[in-house]
């Protein structure tokens, strides 16, 4: 996009969002400033480098600008409208760029959950616990996002919910995506549904075993899933030593790979093993010892 180009504005989204064209390359873009917006209404051209201009993405291909075409439509002006505000509260408390679906996928999420909490639909978080030991900072964040749309819809929205809005602020400063922290919390679940199985016996959520294991097996996923190597060095005496273990993190490791459609490292078993032995110590020796 030249600097001194003038872009036509195609739509006012918000006070802080613009829509516009640059007629030259046919090419779409969604322009971000603060009250942008606002002082562009009646206006039908915008400088490229107007310096009220803070972040600017393309729309790249026909099937995003159809989802953002469909969003503007759909969505109610005062999700959109809460949603920058969400946005804005995000930027003021991480230095890291923002991920721009989250300008797509936040406004998107807030809409569908408003229309559920106002419907009588009841929101369950099957992983509400692991969200608030994983990503506090993004919790404490979506608790104030939660209390905004609150008092903007006349809603209560409960902790079930901020979990799932967790999950979108997390994705903003991370660049995972959202369906993909929700596969990998669905997994670690699973994954402990397993261990407390061969253990026989349910791992207190509130221990210190439940957020070391559980924040193992997230990291493990994460590595698995982006083919990330670790190396153990002591994988053949882990093999020899602790066999029981060993044949539990097996077990994991199947399950992992399953899930993901891969394979899972030996060196990735190793380490579970040396976080299994100190589970087996705790609950299977006093098991033994009773």
């Amino acid at each position: 996009m030249q600097a001194n180009r003038l872009l036509r504005i195609e739509r006012v989204i918000s006070n802080n969002v613009l829509m516009v064209l640059d007629s030259d390359s046919g090419k779409e873009y969604v322009l971000l400033g603060k009250g942008i917006g606002f002082s562009s209404k009646g206006s039908g051209t915008i400088e490229a480098k107007d310096p009220r201009i803070e972040k600017r993405f393309r729309l790249d291909d026909r099937d995003q600008m159809s989802e953002y075409h469909t969003l503007l439509e759909g969505i109610d002006p005062e999700v959109i409208r809460i949603s920058e505000r969400i946005i804005d509260s995000i930027n003021g408390q991480f230095s890291e760029p923002l991920n721009n679906k989250v300008y797509f996928a936040l406004p998107s999420h807030i809409q569908f959950a408003v229309y559920r909490l106002r419907n009588g639909m009841d929101i369950i978080n099957p992983f509400l616990q692991e969200t608030l030991l994983w990503f506090p900072k993004e919790y404490e964040i979506a608790r104030s996002a939660a209390a905004m749309i609150s008092e903007a819809f006349d809603i209560e929205v409960p902790e079930d919910e901020i979990g799932f809005l967790t999950f979108h602020v997390h994705s903003a400063v991370s660049s995972v995506p959202v369906g993909e922290l929700v596969k990998f919390s669905n997994l670690v679940n699973e994954a402990v549904a397993l261990v407390e199985s061969e253990l026989g016996a349910p791992i207190p959520r509130d221990s210190m075993d439940y957020v070391r294991l559980i924040t193992h097996l997230r990291h493990a996923i994460e590595r698995i899933a982006h083919s990330k190597v670790v190396r153990n060095p002591f994988m053949n005496e882990f093999k020899t030593e602790y066999p029981e273990e060993y044949r539990l993190a097996s077990k994991l490791g199947s399950l992992i790979g399953q899930r993901l459609e891969t394979d899972v490292p030996e060196d990735e078993i190793g380490y579970m093993v040396m976080h299994l032995y100190r589970l087996f110590q705790t609950y299977l020796g006093e098991r033994s010892t009773s």
